[in-house]
């Protein structure tokens, strides 16, 4: 099959023909029709993830068609429609046992911990378990906006935000996180303010759904700027981005008793970002983690997408092939747009 491999972290990313993938009894063989282009990617690429050995094939979003699975595979037959989180559980380990495989203990991530989606083909563990049905009426590159970026803020705007009608709502990053959870938040009736760096991402979350927005770039205090729109601070604040920035600030914005969800990753000097905990006792204000979303709680996100009241397709930016994607992996850069790029040409 084709891949795009890396063998050194930070080091040239070459389009190769490398083995094909056979399924574990219990895993399936999916032949990738669309994958996105994440900045996990580049983490990876970096050496940010310990997960990783070399050589490395990336690719944590995908979606596509069930090429073969393993003998103790039920749920799945080749032909199938998927698309995958980009957790994957074991279905054994406590958190499994609980419902919550987004935290599985022995997690597997495809373009982690094993070769990814940059390729025509990829195998993915415990299929039953983590595979999704994907609806005939969701295009392949829609759904390869899902798993990472789209279900992720999903989760972290509905389960671990607890978003309600009427909430005043901010958003720190509108890149593919942020984009999702403006949409996400302004369908269920919150109140939104974007805030990044860019005019053009910024144009792109009016469009996503929200009210009110802040070029971080071009505004003396972003902490004052959410008060002020907010009437005294926000309900629900996500760091979308993940930076010691955007979290202070994310932290900083919010009203007493309310909710900061950590989304974007930190890395670098800002690993360990000092965070104003005076805020968060005085205020008793809630900070949680997200982290994915399980396969079994798809349901309600694909029945909203099915009913047109969430449109992850308005989020995608363009599409490009393998190659191209190969080619700008070491510069995040190279195919910034405002929205999300996705590979569906391998």
């Amino acid at each position: 099959m084709k891949a795009a491999v890396f063998e050194a972290f930070k080091g040239p990313v070459e389009v190769q023909i490398v083995d094909d993938p056979s399924p574990a009894r219990g895993g399936a063989v999916i032949r990738v029709m669309a994958t996105g282009v994440c900045r996990s990617d580049w983490h990876g690429w970096m050496g940010h993830d310990p997960d990783i050995t070399l050589p490395h094939v990336p690719g944590h979003e995908l979606a596509g068609v069930v090429e073969a699975v393993g003998d103790d595979v039920s749920r799945f037959s080749p032909g199938d429609r998927i698309t995958v989180p980009f957790v994957c559980g074991c279905g054994v380990c406590e958190q499994c046992r609980s419902g919550n495989e987004q935290v599985c203990d022995r997690q597997t991530q495809p373009g982690f911990t094993h070769w990814g989606a940059y390729a025509a083909l990829v195998a993915i563990d415990n299929a039953d378990l983590n595979l999704v049905h994907l609806p005939d009426d969701v295009s392949f590159v829609t759904a390869a906006s899902l798993g990472c970026r789209f279900a992720t803020s999903f989760r972290a705007i509905v389960a671990q935000g607890r978003v309600k009608a009427g909430d005043r709502v901010a958003v720190h990053g509108c890149g593919g996180v942020g984009l999702s959870a403006v949409m996400i938040a302004a369908a269920f009736g919150a109140e939104v303010i974007a805030v990044d760096v860019d005019d053009g991402a910024l144009d792109m979350a009016r469009i996503a759904g929200a009210a009110e927005t802040i070029n971080a770039s071009q505004t003396t205090s972003v902490i004052e700027a959410l008060r002020e729109l907010s009437a005294g601070g926000v309900h629900l604040s996500v760091d979308a981005l993940g930076s010691n920035e955007t979290c202070v600030n994310s932290i900083g914005g919010l009203r007493k008793r309310g909710r900061h969800v950590q989304v974007g990753l930190l890395a670098g000097d800002d690993y360990r970002p000092a965070l104003p905990m005076e805020l968060v006792i005085a205020n008793e204000l809630e900070i949680v983690g997200s982290h994915g979303m399980q396969a079994h709680a798809y349901g309600q996100m694909l029945e909203l997408i099915g009913v047109g009241t969430l449109r992850p397709d308005l989020l995608v930016g363009q599409t490009v092939d393998l190659e191209t994607a190969a080619a700008a992996l070491g510069d995040p850069e190279a195919l910034r747009v405002a929205g999300v790029t996705v590979i569906d040409r391998f």
